[in-house]
């Protein structure tokens, strides 16, 4: 060991940028030091948006200033500084070369391609690699694997329930709060012919001179990757610390939350924030945890300032989703990420990377997304990932842009969300049933197809809605497997009205979509 070997390399990754976490217990700065990196790939792997990459990079220079406050001894290498295309394992051989560390410690990463590239860095240095348990999260994944242990299906339900009982949040005497686990029946609302009326005015954070820095760099190294980004609070306005996390998640509770259940599966055009949280990317980066978000809501309930359908909705997503998800993750890869069950094969069409289509539903979706790095969860689910859906798109390139466009989008909570969720490509692992709708969701939900040239009631004919075509097309190509389902009888029923004429007319009128997306 030379002179300035050191005792602890303590890997920080960009999305593990909280103080608490298990990977500082114990940090000496006398012996130790921290090592984070910006390093291309981690940007270009998939090709990340604008936004996207000004989150991670602006949130994580800001972490690196808080720990230098401290006095701990940190290597941070910058982007602008590292090898033009270098990998996170790549810089970290670099690293182990300077310091010569005696161990590597780090918590537990969320993705499985960076956990084997840096525990294979680990074995061909001959370094100790310890990984310490993410505490960011209510369970485990041996948790969740001793859940799924002899189960025939592994249902959000049933989970929840466990971890709701576990943790006796919203619970009282042993039973839930209000006689029963789920209000999801109350949390559909639309709204109406009026819209949305006013909404709480969305709480932007205006870019210090480190986000401002991180953005002239990203519009720079990155200028033909996907979006925009500004240094404005319109062009750039996400939480990047801590401070300004918890005072998103404050803005929520105070107010968004009382109207999020029953607003939380509206849109409208123009209007993307609404009464949603916005504080996932400060989840996923850690500037937040799981227990304090769960923690606001449900102190809301019980002061009074928000009913109980809407604060367990809320919490679901959080206790019951987010953890169900991550356990589906890392139960599953890697071969995860290569499965099909559809066989879908049909390449993602241009206008995802433009928003340039005469659909309005898609059109407001993915401009929206382009512009701001965000979109939410119906908008992801019932819009842009219904159409991919129905069109037969590769689920892995679906998988791919979402995985590249959101700031909230790391791929152990992305991946399951879109191909098992979204796409039904694990064959039913996650959801009992494909998440297929013909246009008349759409215009149900939202008044996008008031602004629309085509109609939703349509499915061949000039002014048809593509995804009401692509929707009984969807039910034609997958017939045989659908009728099998139990939830999926009625729409096969009402497929089987359809005559020999129609089902040929929206078979053809889908094949020239395919051909041409409007």
């Amino acid at each position: 060991m030379t002179a300035d070997a050191i005792r602890h390399l303590v890997i920080v990754l960009g999305d593990q940028l909280d103080l608490q976490a298990a990977g500082l217990d114990g940090f000496d700065p006398k012996k130790d030091c921290i090592w984070m990196a910006e390093v291309k790939h981690e940007s270009t792997h998939v090709p990340s948006s604008k936004q996207r990459i000004a989150v991670f990079l602006a949130a994580m220079r800001h972490f690196a200033k808080e720990l230098r406050t401290r006095g701990w001894p940190m290597d941070y290498i910058m982007l602008d500084h590292s090898p033009h295309e270098s990998t996170l394992g790549e810089a970290l051989k670099q690293a182990i070369k300077k310091h010569q560390p005696a161990k590597l410690i780090m918590t537990a990463p969320g993705d499985w391609r960076v956990l084997q590239e840096l525990r294979g860095v680990a074995e061909s240095s001959q370094i100790p690699l310890e990984i310490r348990e993410d505490r960011h999260f209510f369970s485990t994944v041996r948790d969740f694997a001793e859940h799924a242990r002899g189960r025939k299906q592994l249902r959000l339900e049933y989970w929840y329930r466990e971890l709701r009982e576990k943790t006796a949040i919203l619970m009282k005497d042993g039973k839930p709060v209000g006689g029963q686990w789920n209000f999801d029946q109350e949390n559909r609302g639309a709204f109406g012919k009026e819209g949305p009326g006013v909404l709480p005015k969305p709480l932007r954070f205006k870019p210090d001179a480190i986000t401002c820095e991180v953005i002239d760099m990203v519009n720079t190294v990155f200028a033909d990757q996907p979006g925009s980004v500004s240094a404005s609070a319109e062009g750039f306005g996400w939480p990047v610390t801590r401070k300004e996390a918890l005072k998103a998640l404050e803005d929520f509770i105070k107010h968004r939350l009382a109207l999020f259940g029953t607003y939380q599966d509206a849109m409208w055009t123009g209007e993307p924030w609404l009464y949603h949280a916005h504080i996932a990317s400060a989840l996923n980066l850690k500037l937040l945890s799981a227990k304090e978000v769960v923690s606001a809501a449900e102190m809301a309930f019980k002061a009074g300032a928000a009913p109980l359908a809407a604060v367990e909705g809320f919490i679901r997503q959080i206790l019951g989703w987010r953890e169900y998800v991550r356990g589906i993750y890392w139960l599953n890869m890697p071969e995860y990420l290569e499965r099909n069950a559809l066989k879908a094969q049909h390449t993602l069409p241009d206008f995802f990377w433009t928003g340039e289509t005469e659909m309005t539903c898609l059109r407001e979706s993915i401009q929206q997304t382009l512009r701001t790095g965000y979109a939410h969860h119906i908008q992801r689910l019932m819009v842009t990932g219904l159409y991919t859906l129905l069109a037969g798109i590769h689920p892995k390139a679906v998988h791919e842009w979402y995985l590249s466009v959101y700031v909230d989008a790391v791929e152990w909570v992305e991946l399951p969300n879109v191909l098992g969720m979204s796409q039904y490509a694990d064959g039913g692992v996650m959801a009992s049933k494909p998440y297929a709708a013909s246009g008349k969701y759409i215009d149900r939900m939202s008044n996008y197809c008031k602004h629309c040239r085509f109609n939703p009631a349509t499915s061949t004919g000039v002014d048809a809605c593509p995804i009401t075509t692509l929707y009984w097309d969807f039910l034609m190509r997958h017939e045989a497997l659908l009728a099998k389902n139990p939830r999926m009888v009625m729409q096969i029923k009402n497929l089987g009205r359809l005559s020999a004429e129609n089902r040929h007319a929206i078979q053809a009128q889908a094949r020239q979509h395919r051909q041409k997306p409007q």
